[in-house]
């Protein structure tokens, strides 16, 4: 008759023999049987099915109206987006994120964490191994000298580690998006930065030139105060208006220097360790594709990370769903245990142990249910998150494209009040200096010259930031051979100043 220990199939330790084969092998049939248990095994939970993101999802843009609709589906451009402006300065300055930028290096380094969780789940279903050796004396003076090495393996029958495998890689995922998505924001906002930097360069510049001609009007109403011909008013009026300028340039300095800042520390380095030259002109703005798919979206990194999201929350209902089952461990043990160090190594010392052992939860007061339940929430939550982030980058596109649009409108008419304010303003100094009008006329004049100007810089700045935004909103850019490109709007640089 069999050990009680043996014949309940939990354990059993006894000293070994060589010519114990034939009761090794009901150890044998065990692992046998276990294997073909987890060949048959079911994986918990339901499979990942990716929700619509939309049920309305739109084939176009509105704000893209008379383009005609492209195919989606088409890889991006390996060619980087920045070099559609072709400044060199912004390619070096966004040359420097991947090795400086500190969230950038954060979002590195999150992505490495989710990286070493997949490994660790994936452990989970192979055997574990470890070694002992110890020595007791008891009472009595007995001593005991042992020593073994245990392996046990815990089969994956319901696909518990499966899923949580599965989750594991759907994070990793998602961090590797994030990076992405963290990386193209870091470019947009440097990107941004510098067109405003430049913008206010050229409304320095501006400036400049219109203090110039301040100073010379200025002197010539003094001239005409002295020999009687205007007001001393007139000279006081030129006067304020010659300080009101230079006031303004410095209220410019101030903003270029916030801006250099800003750029410094998306460029990894400390505000006071960058500076860049002034700038004399804008980057050309590049050509607009003539047609943007919704589906194009697909492609944005935070869309990718809402989603591969929604894919581990899926993965984890199947690790809770997995706790309703037994567990199956299978183990075995072997060493060598006597009381003589003399004789501690020897064959007759030898015992080994081998058996399954099973687990089943009969009772635990809701918990598991409520476990269940709560990844099932998860589920849902995330698969909102995924369409309100779909939603939020429709949006921006739909913004991107709107400012894009009407910026190129409200250039081409502030063109024309900037030549018009021009012709007035020569009209006036020449009625001015012929006695006709006062300076107030002039004044103003100058004034509705110099706010058209500025304008019309500001403009082209924000056009050209707009372009920027559209780029980040379809996720780094366009395909120039999967989408037709249509001619850019009138590019700031070829602007008349």
């Amino acid at each position: 008759m069999l050990p009680r220990s043996r014949a309940s199939g939990f354990s059993l330790l006894q000293p070994a023999r060589h010519d114990a084969g034939s009761r090794q092998r009901p150890g044998l049939r065990w692992l046998a049987a276990a294997a073909l248990l987890a060949l048959a095994g079911c994986v918990s939970g339901p499979d990942y099915r990716r929700p619509a993101a939309l049920e309305d999802m739109p084939a176009t843009f509105r704000q893209l109206d008379g383009w005609r609709t492209a195919e989606p589906g088409q890889p991006l451009s390996d060619t980087a987006w920045w070099q559609r402006y072709q400044d060199p300065v912004l390619t070096e300055l966004l040359a420097r994120i991947d090795s400086h930028n500190q969230n950038l290096l954060q979002a590195q380094a999150r992505l490495r964490q989710a990286d070493a969780l997949i490994g660790r789940a994936r452990a989970a279903g192979l055997p574990t191994a470890g070694a002992n050796a110890g020595y007791t004396r008891s009472t009595g003076g007995t001593d005991n000298y042992t020593t073994g090495l245990n392996i046990s393996w815990l089969p994956d029958l319901w696909g518990r580690v499966q899923r949580d495998e599965e989750a594991a890689q759907a994070a990793a995922q998602a961090s590797e998006a994030d990076l992405a998505a963290v990386r193209l924001g870091v470019q947009s906002n440097l990107a941004q930065a510098y067109f405003r930097l430049i913008t206010l360069d050229r409304q320095a510049e501006l400036l400049a030139a219109t203090e110039q001609a301040y100073v010379r009007a200025a002197e010539l109403t003094r001239n005409q105060y002295e020999a009687g011909i205007s007001a001393r008013a007139d000279v006081v009026l030129a006067e304020t208006q010659l300080e009101q300028v230079r006031a303004q340039r410095y209220n410019i300095a101030w903003q270029r220097a916030q801006n250099e800042h800003a750029i410094a520390v998306l460029a990894g380095a400390a505000p006071s360790a960058l500076q860049i030259a002034p700038q004399q002109s804008l980057p050309a703005l590049p050509p607009l594709p003539e047609a943007l798919p919704a589906t194009l979206l697909e492609r944005r990194p935070d869309i990718a990370v809402a989603e591969r999201n929604m894919a581990a929350a899926n993965a984890r209902i199947g690790v809770a769903a997995s706790a309703w089952f037994p567990d199956l461990t299978l183990s075995t043990s072997g060493g060598f245990q006597h009381n003589s160090l003399n004789h501690w190594l020897t064959a007759p010392s030898r015992v080994w142990s081998l058996g399954p052992a099973l687990a089943l939860t009969l009772f635990d007061g809701g918990a598991r249910q409520a476990t269940l339940t709560q990844a099932e929430a998860a589920y849902d939550e995330q698969v909102a998150r995924y369409r309100q982030t779909v939603l939020e980058a429709l949006r921006e596109t739909e913004d991107a494209l709107a400012a894009l649009r009407t910026r190129a409108q409200e250039i081409e008419r502030q063109e024309k009040v900037v030549a018009l304010a021009e012709e007035n303003l020569r009209l006036v100094m020449n009625r001015y200096q012929a006695g006709i009008v006062t300076y107030l006329e002039v004044t103003t004049a100058q004034t509705t010259e110099l706010n058209a100007r500025n304008t019309l810089f500001a403009l082209q700045g924000e056009q050209l930031a707009a372009s920027v935004q559209l780029i980040a909103a379809l996720g780094g850019g366009w395909s120039d051979t999967a989408l037709d490109t249509r001619p850019a709007a009138p590019s700031p640089a070829r602007q008349a100043p």
